[in-house]
């Protein structure tokens, strides 16, 4: 009986062992696929892994943050919102296997800031609550992250330029205006650019806010620096096209 359990569970270890490396292997062949920028592909690879293992956090935040990629590509309002609450939907359930799991909590404020990017002035604002809440818990629990810093310096440019329609209702939400400066967007897209160093996206919206401070040298030399950056990301082309188009329209 002792031998007979004995080997129950060693079959039972070398399973686990053989289902784990399986969904390393997994993870590794859809990260493979994102850096090929096929997103798609990736996405339906990390839901594969899912199937199997609901619980793993690598997979549900990876999924949250294509969707919120994919979602961004979409032209049509309703396809877009519905990409974006899927993405909600991956780094909630992560988040419920890891409260303080950085990645799950910038997927989420990546997930609320492209939703605010085509909501009213009411809901845009709510949804900026929620950007601010989720991006400094990320920053918490990872304070050198870059990405994190980017959506935390995007968040402090789009405060900056509210219409008056939305400032009069991020009064009301936020219990008076937040204190948001071009300054402040500048500072954290500066650290992204320390952090990490290859994301493009970065680079065009740092320039963007150094055109609109008035500085338009450091934002001609910070376009010039993204145009030498090799593509990482299925977005990447269409980033430094955008800060071809720019560079362009500034010389």
């Amino acid at each position: 009986m002792l031998k007979k359990t004995f080997l129950l569970c060693c079959a039972s270890m070398l399973a686990l062992a053989s289902f784990s490396q399986t969904v390393e292997e997994s993870l590794a062949q859809a990260k493979q696929l994102t850096l090929q920028m096929k997103e798609t592909e990736a996405l339906q690879q990390y839901k594969d892994i899912l199937q199997a293992d609901p619980g793993n956090v690598t997979a549900l935040n990876q999924s949250s943050l294509i969707c919120s990629r994919e979602g961004a590509r979409q032209k049509d309002k309703s396809a877009k919102m519905e990409w974006f609450n899927n993405a909600k939907i991956f780094a909630y359930e992560a988040m419920k296997v890891d409260v303080e799991n950085p990645e799950s909590n910038y997927a989420m404020a990546l997930a609320w800031a492209r939703i605010a990017q085509v909501s009213g002035a009411k809901e845009k604002v709510a949804a900026a609550k929620e950007v601010k809440k989720y991006v400094d818990l990320a920053i918490k629990f990872k304070p050198d992250y870059g990405e994190a810093f980017h959506l935390l310096g995007k968040w402090n440019f789009d405060i900056y330029n509210l219409s008056s329609i939305e400032k009069a209702a991020a009064k009301v939400l936020f219990g008076g205006m937040p204190a948001a400066t071009l300054e402040d967007a500048i500072a954290n897209y500066e650290k992204c650019r320390q952090l990490t160093p290859s994301f493009i996206l970065n680079y065009l919206d740092l320039a963007i806010a150094f055109r609109q401070n008035n500085q338009e040298t450091q934002a001609m030399e910070i376009l010039n620096k993204a145009m030498r950056l090799r593509p990482i990301y299925q977005d990447d082309p269409g980033y430094k096209a955008e800060c071809k188009k720019l560079l362009d329209s500034m010389q």
